[in-house]
């Protein structure tokens, strides 16, 4: 899988970018036809403690899948879009066998 992950309005560390790449590969073990994913962590301006937004975007033949989540820290929101991800690969998967 092709995976680009992007930084909106901070710079990511080395360390965030790794645990967010072990977690969107993860969704290959459920499928392994997704083509290409786009993370997007964004940092929103607000007061709120929850302020930390991970978007993620899954290319797989014939179908794009998105999650949008917003946590107190990267990992919880990333953790939080790859099982709903999940949901949704296993749903199409079920699909394409019917």
């Amino acid at each position: 899988m092709d995976l680009k992950i992007e930084a909106v309005h901070f710079v990511v560390d080395k360390k965030l970018v790794t645990f967010v790449e072990e977690r969107v590969h993860r969704l290959e073990q459920v499928f392994d036809n997704i083509v290409s994913g786009e993370v997007f962590l964004k940092l929103d301006r607000t007061s709120d403690k929850e302020n930390k937004i991970a978007e993620i975007k899954l290319s797989v033949p014939g179908k794009e899948m998105f999650a949008k989540k917003q946590c107190k820290s990267f990992e919880e929101a990333t953790d939080s879009c790859v099982e709903a991800l999940r949901k949704q690969v296993r749903r199409h998967k079920e699909k394409l066998v019917v």
